[in-house]
């Protein structure tokens, strides 16, 4: 498109151009913004000194619109001097050409701008399609990932006596408390800086080191005596071992970041009497305090060999009354502000 209020102007640069380029001569910046609603040029030619919208306003307005933005703009002008062929560049064109011009090296200098447009372009399309394989190819190892996570948790539950609902019902309780606490901002610091296509799926393998315990101890039908329950402890050691063993043959200690703080730490307890450290307040991962309490909680409403399921109200009860002593105070008091969810989870596992 070629913007000038002169006649003899648009006649002559048409003239020139049109055994290059199909040419829309246009008398006026307020023309061109009404042709620019049905005709996207390769390149503006425009004018500065022009009646009503300057050259100047026409750009400026150009710039300022998504869809015209990229248009590339030519000024094509009788002003010569540095202080408007400054402002034109800084405006946002890619040329400044001063009238007279030679028509040779204005169909040149056109020519080059195009291309360099063209590439330009090229380029666009090339970042845009890399940047798409790379979201599909994350997404196939985001899967994979979460695949082996799946499997894993299948060989625990088939050596210990838990229906796979558990495994589905605390990952809902995790995710739910951890929507919460960014909606409350508790910890909210430490939780933005997490992988949340991880950590959810990452408390499929909390009880990971079940797996090297005895059946008669995992599925005792009563309460394990002292040395048995010592050795059924050795299960976070026998979790933690495992997921460094894949760490090192993987390389990949990203992907087992929160699996390993989950199996090393859901069984801390807040004030320091828990296993296996003996960790306290803080000093225990934050998944781990956030673990403690959906595991706790689904298994207090779970069947086992050991002990009969206590209602929802009763588990209720038991994480409330353990606020600063087993568990996080400030994490039991997002639990309390969403437990009617966890009642949810726990009928909708039932159909």
């Amino acid at each position: 498109m070629l913007v000038d209020d002169n006649t003899t102007n648009l006649a002559t640069g048409k003239t020139i151009l049109k055994d290059s380029y199909k040419v829309y001569p246009v008398l006026s910046g307020e023309i061109l913004f009404d042709l620019l609603d049905v005709v996207y040029p390769d390149l503006i030619l425009l004018d500065i000194e022009m009646p009503g919208m300057d050259g100047y306003e026409v750009i400026k307005r150009l710039k300022k619109n998504a869809k015209l933005a990229e248009i590339p703009v030519v000024f094509l002008t009788v002003k010569s001097d540095e202080v408007s062929e400054f402002k034109g560049l800084s405006l946002g064109a890619i040329d400044y050409v001063t009238k007279p011009f030679s028509a040779p090296l204005l169909i040149k200098r056109i020519e080059n701008h195009l291309l360099l447009h063209s590439h330009k372009k090229n380029l666009e399309k090339f970042n845009e399609s890399l940047s798409e394989l790379v979201r599909d190819k994350i997404t196939q190892v985001n899967n994979l990932q979460n695949a082996v996570l799946s499997t894993m948790s299948s060989l625990v539950e088939f050596r210990d006596d838990v229906t796979g609902n558990h495994i589905m019902r605390t990952q809902k309780y995790l995710k739910i408390l951890i929507e919460k606490m960014i909606e409350e901002q508790v910890y909210l610091d430490e939780v933005k800086s997490w992988d949340m296509d991880f950590i959810v799926p990452s408390a499929q393998l909390h009880d990971l080191g079940k797996i090297a315990i005895s059946d008669v101890i995992l599925n005792k039908p009563g309460p394990l005596t002292k040395d048995e329950f010592e050795i059924m402890k050795t299960h976070v050691d026998e979790g933690l071992r495992a997921i460094r063993k894949i760490e090192e043959k993987a390389d990949e200690e990203l992907f087992f970041r929160h699996v390993r703080m989950i199996v090393g730490s859901h069984h801390e307890r807040w004030d320091g009497t828990g296993y296996p450290n003996g960790l306290r307040g803080t000093d225990i991962p934050l998944e781990g305090r956030l673990m403690a309490i959906a595991d706790t909680y689904d298994t207090l409403i779970s069947k086992r060999p050991y002990k009969s399921p206590l209602s929802t109200d009763e588990a209720y009860s038991i994480i409330t009354e353990g606020k600063d002593k087993e568990f996080d105070p400030a994490l039991v008091d997002v639990f309390e502000k969403v437990a009617d969810r966890f009642v949810e989870v726990v009928k909708d596992s039932l159909y």
